[in-house]
């Protein structure tokens, strides 16, 4: 076998996964903040049919969903009521949730409180505005 083993599978020369994610440019704040969790997966994109399954068994709607990249649940966003995806990181502590909007690309870091971007993205890439209506997670 020629070539790096680990070619195509997400590592650098050095075996050590590459990371997915960057912190997103934010003019809002005074001091750069970082992320411990831009190795998380960058989640499986728009995902036509997923449902908000804690909101679908109140007969509830939601506005928009997120996947945890830790574990794939699929939670809604903080505009909805149920604010589900928030409520699976509290549960279990699991850092990053991913937009599965299709006119979003990004994810939130819920423990470090930051929007992040593809690395593949421009440099200067902050998360798009969300359709009206459809507000990014809250910051505390």
């Amino acid at each position: 076998m020629t070539g790096d083993p680990s070619a195509g599978d997400g590592r650098g020369e050095s075996g050590v996964p590459s990371p997915a994610w960057r912190e997103a440019p934010d003019g809002g704040r005074t001091a750069p903040r970082r992320c411990a969790h831009l190795d998380a997966p960058v989640g499986p994109g728009p995902a036509p049919g997923a449902v908000c399954a804690a909101c679908a068994a109140r007969g509830r709607a939601w506005r928009r969903l997120r996947w945890c990249a830790t574990c794939g649940h699929v939670g809604c966003c903080d505009s909805s009521p149920g604010a589900h995806a928030h409520a699976h990181h509290l549960a279990t502590g699991h850092p990053v949730a991913v937009s599965l909007a299709p006119d979003e690309d990004w994810a939130w870091c819920f423990a470090d409180e930051l929007f992040l971007v593809p690395v593949t993205a421009p440099p200067d890439t902050a998360p798009r505005d969300p359709a009206p209506g459809h507000d990014p997670p809250e910051r505390p």
